[in-house]
């Protein structure tokens, strides 16, 4: 079965704005059997007032509330008109926000009965000034955020990582995400701030914590392919010692290409495949 289980469509303010009928066009042409379309959800109301850095981080982030009716109306309307060339799942990648977990499971559990494939993803971490910023946006806010991590850079993935087991140990409710996004995303630009390649001892050992978790709980890794073109990243998410984890531990990992354009879609699948034989 192959499947690309996280992707996006044009009504992502981040996106490139090209239809996703079209990037399902690519899909079948690859040959995918599934196509997951998994859209940001809208943040949780509140939450601007904790976010800091750029207001374009924050504005583009996700759908707007007001989205919700016309992606489902776009999203159900495609599921229906390929049903017999490819498995279209409908659903969200819906961020993590400590303190905000009452307003996400209210979230899943108004809207979950109508999706089948969620991904649960950490965009945003507690920087400067006590507030929220995205991990993924700029360098520039990157830096902003997390300038007194950046000399000990393995405190700073500990505190990502921290971040990861709180979302997987929350209660979200009955539609809590099976799949974990992007789970090294905290490398997004690693080689443009010269961050270590490897988790040291200490991160591993929490990692180990948070896969055993995801064992016992039956849940998904996004095998995340978009970091390897991205230019300070240059990596798979979540890269080769998570993986390698992963599959000692049987955890699922999905194949995700994070598209947000058609040429996007299915990009770097195959490391999957050879990454599995290795």
């Amino acid at each position: 079965m192959k499947i690309d289980g996280h992707t996006h469509t044009e009504l992502c303010p981040h996106g490139s704005g090209e239809p996703v009928e079209k990037m399902i066009q690519r899909a079948i042409a690859l040959g995918f059997d599934r196509y997951c379309i998994t859209e940001h959800a809208p943040l949780p109301h509140g939450f601007s007032k904790k976010y800091r850095g750029s207001i374009d981080g924050l504005t583009t982030a996700s759908l707007a509330w007001d989205d919700l009716g016309t992606y489902f109306t776009l999203a159900e309307k495609m599921k229906k008109k390929y049903a017999s060339e490819i498995q279209i799942s409908i659903g969200f990648e819906v961020d993590y926000l400590p303190e905000f977990e009452d307003e996400i499971k209210a979230f899943l559990d108004e809207y979950g009965a109508r999706t089948q494939q969620n991904i649960l993803s950490v965009h945003f971490m507690q920087g400067k000034k006590d507030g929220l910023w995205c991990l993924d946006y700029t360098i520039d806010d990157f830096a902003n955020g997390f300038e007194s991590f950046l000399r000990e850079p393995q405190k700073l993935y500990q505190k990502y990582l921290n971040l990861v087991y709180q979302s997987v140990t929350s209660d979200l409710g009955k539609y809590r995400p099976q799949r974990i996004g992007h789970m090294s995303l905290i490398k997004k630009y690693q080689d443009y701030f010269h961050l270590p390649e490897l988790f040291d001892a200490a991160n591993i050992e929490l990692i180990k914590k948070i896969l055993d978790i995801l064992v016992d709980q039956k849940r998904e890794i996004d095998f995340n392919t978009a970091g390897m073109y991205k230019p300070y990243c240059n990596d798979f998410y979540p890269g080769e010692q998570i993986s390698k984890l992963a599959f000692q531990k049987k955890i699922p990992l999905i194949f995700g290409s994070d598209a947000h354009s058609i040429e996007e879609v299915g990009r770097g699948y195959h490391l999957k495949n050879i990454f599995a034989k290795s």
